[in-house]
């Protein structure tokens, strides 16, 4: 699909979708849960459909109506699917990998080839460790064995998502398990959140230090009616639009949160900003640099492993709009002073690339291809766009 935008002003504010970080985080929660729980608040977005049909191929009953669902969960112990769609899903497939291993049997996650390109190197080398079958073979991955309490060492800067995952599955285990990250730990907050959602559904778990957490074991999840509250990670491209965004706890321990205090950096000079634990910031604060006064960040590393090398695409896309890039060791540098692309953009089928550059595109106008990445996590974000009269028009073919 392509997008034509032209240059408007917003008028009005739109509320917060739903987030997405916490809604697979809720949603697997209740997957576990032994009775029914009701999550509101969530959307039909690519990455959280996902995780609801891999839910239902591990036995959770899940209804879904607008949007709320209705889950009754699954006995993680019990027989094993065939296959779990991750779909493009990183959260989904890193978060369900050990809650697969709670069961004897063999199971196979599959997604796209690009999900699969991502590191997973966490887990192998932690489950070889213990005996247990890790293998991954084009676009899916095959684990058996049983995952067994103990103490689990990783890097702390590879992906929050592996720890998160375990913390999971641990609790369910007969005996006290502890996870320990190497320094630096990078992306807390998406921890904390797991271990927020983990204690809304009656498991606790707890930080010991800066980079141990406690897991006691023979916990169970208890069903709970709860609802999503707003996302910062995707509010955040409407934000640097100039749309007022309502719905969003600024006490969140989403860490994109930060978003606001960095654009006022932004609008006051060319800082030097660390996004090392708000990596998924990275595209619209670039795009919002080079709308302003151009900006340094550093802790990019991660942003190379998304469902795109988002240094290296937000580099060729800006550069379309006049603006210098440079890249350099776990930092990126952009400038300031757009204009007008005189060739259309790409999305590099990356959601987060596609909301940055409309957000330029708000400002100069301009045409992107395979703007339909958006549906990844935001799939009605040009009719938001739209509903506060942002010029948008859609095309199913990529002209």
């Amino acid at each position: 699909m392509t997008v034509t935008i032209y240059p408007s002003r917003p008028s009005g504010s739109v509320k917060a979708p739903p987030s997405k970080s916490m809604a697979h985080r809720l949603l697997i929660c209740a997957g576990l849960a032994s009775g029914k729980s009701r999550i509101s608040g969530i959307s039909n977005s690519e990455d959280i459909l996902a995780t609801i049909d891999c839910l239902k191929a591990l036995g959770a009953d899940i209804k879904t109506e607008d949007s709320s669902a209705e889950i009754v969960g699954t006995d993680p112990e019990g027989p094993a699917c065939v296959a779990l769609p991750c779909r493009e899903s990183g959260s989904t497939l890193r978060f369900l990998i050990p809650v697969c291993m709670l069961s004897q049997a063999e199971t196979r996650l599959i997604g796209s080839d690009s999900l699969m390109k991502r590191p997973l190197m966490v887990y192998e080398r932690l489950f070889a460790e213990r005996g247990l079958k890790f293998r991954l073979s084009g676009n899916s991955l095959s684990v058996k064995g049983k995952l067994q309490p103990g103490t689990y060492r990783f890097a702390g800067n590879v992906s929050s998502q592996f720890a998160s995952g375990l913390l999971f599955s641990l609790p369910l285990l007969g005996e006290d398990s502890r996870i320990e990250l190497v320094p630096p730990v990078e992306s807390r907050p998406y921890i904390d959140m797991t271990i927020s959602a983990l204690s809304d559904f009656g498991v606790k778990t707890a930080w010991m230090n800066d980079t141990e957490i406690s897991v006691p074991g023979g916990q169970s999840y208890e069903p709970r009616e709860l609802t999503v509250e707003g996302d910062w990670s995707n509010s955040a491209f409407l934000i640097a639009m100039g749309i007022p965004v309502t719905g969003l706890d600024d006490n969140s321990l989403q860490g994109d949160r930060i978003c606001t205090e960095y654009f006022k950096e932004l609008d006051s000079g060319c800082p030097v900003l660390d996004i090392s634990d708000c990596p998924d910031l990275g595209p619209v604060l670039f795009a919002y640099a080079a709308n302003h006064n151009g900006g340094r960040f550093t802790g990019t590393d991660r942003l190379r492993i998304k469902e795109s090398d988002r240094c290296a695409s937000m580099k060729t896309e800006l550069e379309k709009f006049g603006v210098e890039v440079k890249l350099g060791v776990n930092e990126i540098t952009v400038g300031s002073g757009i204009r007008r692309p005189a060739v259309p953009l790409d999305s590099h089928n990356d959601h987060r690339i596609a909301m940055a550059l409309s957000v330029l595109c708000a400002e100069t106008g301009g045409v992107i291809h395979r703007s339909e990445a958006v549906h990844k996590s935001f799939p009605d974000f040009y009719e938001v766009l739209r509903s506060v009269g942002i010029e948008v028009e859609e095309n199913e073919m990529d002209i």
